[in-house]
C-alpha cells in the first residue's frame, strides 16, 4: 500500500509516517519509481510506535525496543528479557521528570498562595 493508504488505515498523518521512516522505525519497500510501498503489517507497527510514544519513549529508544515488542492485540509487551531493563530505565527517567514537575507545581502553589 502507498503512504496515503497507510495514513488512512493507521490514523496517523503522512508527515508522521515520513518522520518514523527517517528515524528508522518504518522501513517501506521502495519501488523503482521511488514510491514507498508499505506492507499490511505496517499498520500494526505504526500502532506499536504510537503506543510507545504515548508511554513517554523517544524515537531512539523505540528504534531499539520495537523489534522485540510483542503485540497480542490487547497489550504490548517486551518479547526479549533484556528489554525489561531498558524499559525500567525509561520508567525511572519519567518518574524523575514527574517528581521535578510536582516540585515545580508545589513552588508555584506557594507563590500563588503568597499573593497579597
Amino acid at each position: 500500500m502507498r503512504i496515503g493508504e497507510l495514513a488512512r488505515r493507521s490514523g496517523v498523518s503522512i508527515r508522521a509516517l515520513r518522520y518514523y521512516e527517517e528515524q528508522g522505525l518504518l522501513r517501506p519497500h521502495r519501488r523503482s519509481s521511488g514510491y514507498r510501498e508499505y506492507a499490511d503489517t505496517d499498520v500494526r507497527v505504526v500502532a506499536r510506535i504510537r503506543t510507545l510514544l504515548a508511554a513517554g519513549l523517544g524515537t531512539a529508544v523505540i528504534a531499539e525496543v520495537l523489534p522485540c515488542m510483542v503485540d497480542s492485540g490487547e497489550i504490548l509487551a517486551p518479547g526479549c528479557p533484556e528489554l525489561v531493563d531498558v524499559l525500567a530505565v525509561e520508567r525511572d527517567r519519567i518518574t524523575g521528570a514527574i517528581d521535578e514537575l510536582q516540585s515545580a507545581r508545589a513552588m508555584l502553589n506557594g507563590i500563588i498562595a503568597a499573593t497579597p
